[in-house]
């Protein structure tokens, strides 16, 4: 399928094999900028005001003002969607960077940021939501302002590909055994019924599927606790899961090699997962049937 990001800056679209990156650009080498991703199911955005919102909070933190209103950068989005012709499911990824300049450490003056986005087919992944996933933990050597999505993440990248490297999804990372997130998602403890996870402060990113989680649990009267865990408590959990755009709600059965409860994704989490797919639309509910 073919591509075609869009310069959200100056509207105009063009074929990603045209599309050229300044080497004075803010994103590539100060890596100052934000991103987000945004799922798409049965070509229509999933919890898109949520991840507008979180961009526009991201900008400000950083201090990139955008001319475009969220209704207009809503708008472009949309645009692009329908210029790739998008039906089924797919994803949105998207780049907003301070903008070119001469390389300064300091905000160029009077420089427009820089806007790029593109949309593409991204199936589901029913394997890992079906069956869950292992994991390994790993410190938490990121940045005090994790709220913000920024570029920067290489700490990221070095505990995702470690976790890659043991035959593992994901890395649960943790402050001197206080667990925070994972390397590219939120995660959950279920214990007596009851769900814990790391308060949404700057530590984590406040991901826009928690966001959803918050209001199924309120729905599904399931309790939910905003309290930090342990690594000791991930080895007594019921349940263990883990939520992103890209990875739903998906069921953790095995941290650093050992099982969680009998090695089956939970109750709650079945729950959650049908809860999601009810309020995305997805047309082939997997986990409501299974």
């Amino acid at each position: 399928m073919s591509i075609f990001p869009v310069i959200l800056s100056q509207a105009k679209f063009i074929h990603r094999d045209s599309l050229q990156f300044p080497i004075e650009e803010r994103a590539l080498q100060f890596g100052d900028g934000i991103y987000e991703v945004i799922r798409i199911y049965n070509g229509t955005y999933y919890l898109l005001d949520e991840h507008i919102d979180r961009l526009f909070r991201s900008t400000e933190a950083i201090k990139i003002k955008l001319s475009q209103s969220k209704e207009e950068m809503k708008e472009l989005l949309l645009e692009l969607l329908t210029r790739n012709d998008i039906t089924g499911d797919g994803k949105l990824y998207m780049q907003v960077s301070r903008g070119s300049a001469p390389r300064d450490h300091v905000f160029p003056k009077d420089v427009e940021p820089n806007i790029y986005a593109y949309a593409q087919s991204l199936p589901r992944n029913l394997e890992t939501i079906k069956n869950g996933v292992s994991v390994i933990t790993h410190r938490d050597i990121r940045w005090e302002n994790c709220y913000i999505k920024s570029l920067n993440l290489l700490p990221n990248v070095l505990a995702k590909q470690e976790a890659k490297e043991q035959n593992c999804y994901e890395a649960i990372l943790h402050k001197e055994g206080r667990v925070t997130e994972c390397s590219a998602a939120n995660v959950y403890l279920v214990k007596n019924g009851t769900i814990y996870t790391h308060p949404t402060t700057n530590n984590i990113l406040h991901g826009c599927v928690r966001m959803a989680v918050e209001r199924f649990v309120e729905e599904l009267n399931i309790t939910f606790i905003e309290e930090p865990f342990t690594l000791k408590d991930l080895a007594e959990a019921d349940e263990l899961f883990l939520t992103s755009s890209t990875s739903e709600i998906t069921p953790i059965i095995r941290v650093d090699g050992k099982l969680i409860k009998d090695g089956k994704p939970g109750e709650i989490t079945r729950k959650l997962q049908a809860a999601y797919e009810k309020d995305a639309n997805i047309e082939d509910k997997v986990i409501a049937n299974a």
